[in-house]
């Protein structure tokens, strides 16, 4: 039951609550992506591994009611749900290890998502590490997985990285919902997977449609950074999976 509640938290994507008037006590969730020098990780794989970190730290048993991390969660779904991505490497990445939060490592790709707070009082492991930067080589598969949460990226809408690690992340929140009940806490159990994709402009039709007609669900974005306000970034869509998958 309690992860059902932490799903219906991530259900609005309509702010409840004002932002504050100073911006330093706006909330946010912090995500780190693991980028080494030498040896950067693959841009899909990176992509997948944040989205995944974010609805896992919405879903941790410590964010259920009278969790330490609830009213945290709760004050931030409350409000604009805001996320801001930075890069770490080698003892930069060892040093937010500590700070509550989830690390994914999918296929060797490592991101990390924090319990939110006010962006004011971020910890100092967290603030010195760089926002821009965050960029990485690969391109994303435009062919549809077998079954599962699959996140489509907009065509034609070029967005960084860092950018596109928060709307994945947007999106693997909202597209929780979207999955059976019956099937939520095996997929919670099984790390919550989940693919991204860019989708071609043939399917990205298909799927507005879809976000439409409520069968799947948009992020739209508020425009402060690369993109135009009101810019549908993603798009959240789940059918079941194939046999064998």
């Amino acid at each position: 039951m309690a992860l059902f509640q932490n799903i219906a938290r991530c259900t609005s994507y309509s702010p409840r609550v004002a932002d504050p008037d100073d911006p330093a006590q706006v909330l946010a969730m912090p995500l780190v992506l693991r980028i080494e020098k030498n040896d950067p990780p693959d841009r899909e794989a990176l992509l997948e591994a944040v989205a995944r970190a974010a609805v896992l730290t919405c879903l941790d048993p410590r964010a259920e009611p009278g969790g330490p991390w609830a009213p945290a969660l709760d004050a931030w779904c409350a409000g604009r749900i805001r996320k801001v991505a930075r890069r770490a490497r080698g003892a930069h990445w060892a040093a937010v290890q500590e700070l509550d939060g989830v690390t994914v490592d999918c296929g060797g790709a490592q991101a990390r998502a924090f319990v939110p707070g006010p962006v004011g009082q971020a910890d100092r492991r967290l603030t010195r590490l760089q926002i821009g930067g965050t960029d990485v080589e690969g391109d994303l598969r435009t062919a549809e997985p077998p079954g599962g949460l699959c996140l489509w990226g907009a065509p034609g809408l070029p967005m960084t990285v860092g950018k596109l690690a928060a709307q994945v992340s947007h999106a693997s929140m909202l597209g929780a919902p979207l999955l059976p009940a019956e099937t939520v806490e095996e997929w919670y159990a099984s790390g919550c997977p989940l693919a991204v994709r860019q989708a071609e402009p043939a399917r990205w039709t298909r799927l507005l449609d879809d976000a439409a007609a409520g069968s799947a669900v948009a992020v739209r974005d508020a425009g402060y950074t690369e993109v135009a306000p009101g810019s549908c970034t993603v798009i959240a869509s789940w059918r079941p999976p194939e046999p064998g998958h």
